[in-house]
C-alpha cells in the first residue's frame, strides 16, 4: 500500500528519510537544484525552511510511503507546490523539488506524488500551477505532459552543471474552474499599470 503524507513538521527518523531519498536522487545526478549531494545537516536545513513556508501557509509538502516495505512506511518519494511570493501572482504557485529515489523508480510514486501535489493545490485555491524541468528530463516531461501540464517556454542553455548547459523547459496548468467568474484581460493595456505605446 502507498500512502501520501503532508509533512507540517520533522522529527530525526523523517530528516533521515528525507536526505536518504535526496542523497539517492542527488548521486543519480538528479536535477533537483543541487549541484551535488547536500550534507545531512544542508538538507536539514532546507527542510527546516520549507516546512516553515508551510507554517505560513504558502505551500505543501507531500511524501510518497511504501507501506508495503519491511519497515512499514519508508519514505520513497517527496515534492512539493509553494505560492508565489508576491501579491499580484500569489493565487499561483509552483511544483518544486519532485523526486523518487532510485530504487523506488519505476512503481507509478511519481505519478501519486505530481497528482496528489495538483488536487492539493487545486483544494487550496490556487489557479495555476507552473514547474520547470531540464531539457535531458524526457521521462518527467511525459509525466507532466500526460497529468496535462502543457509547454509554455523554453530558455535554451539556462540550467548549468559544470561546463555543461541544458535547456529549462517551462510547464504551467491551469486550475481554475468555471464556478469563479474572473474578468480576463491578457495583454491588453487597461486598468492598472496599464500603458500604451506613443
Amino acid at each position: 500500500m502507498v500512502e501520501i503524507d503532508w509533512l507540517a513538521s520533522a522529527d530525526a527518523s523523517t530528516h533521515q528519510a528525507v536526505y536518504r531519498v535526496v542523497a539517492g536522487v542527488m548521486e543519480h545526478g538528479g536535477a533537483v537544484g543541487w549541484l551535488g549531494v547536500p550534507t545531512a545537516t544542508e538538507t536539514a536545513d532546507w527542510l527546516t525552511e520549507i516546512l516553515a513556508a508551510v507554517a505560513a501557509g504558502q505551500g505543501r509538502l507531500a511524501v510518497v510511503r511504501d507501506c508495503t516495505a519491511e519497515d512499514g512506511g519508508r519514505i520513497e518519494a517527496l515534492g512539493r507546490w509553494m505560492r508565489y511570493e508576491k501579491p499580484t501572482v500569489g493565487r499561483n504557485a509552483d511544483v518544486l523539488q519532485v523526486m523518487v529515489h532510485p530504487e523506488a523508480r519505476g512503481r507509478g510514486f511519481a505519478r501519486r506524488l505530481v497528482s496528489a501535489l495538483i488536487d492539493d493545490a487545486k483544494a487550496n485555491g490556487v489557479e495555476t500551477l507552473t514547474l520547470d524541468v531540464r531539457g535531458n528530463n524526457h521521462a518527467a516531461m511525459a509525466l507532466y505532459e500526460s497529468l496535462g501540464f502543457v509547454v509554455y517556454g523554453r530558455l535554451p542553455d539556462f540550467v548549468a552543471v559544470g561546463d555543461e548547459r541544458w535547456d529549462r523547459v517551462l510547464y504551467r496548468l491551469e486550475l481554475r474552474t468555471a464556478d469563479r467568474t474572473i474578468r480576463r484581460h491578457g495583454g491588453r493595456p487597461i486598468g492598472p499599470g496599464a500603458s500604451h505605446v506613443r
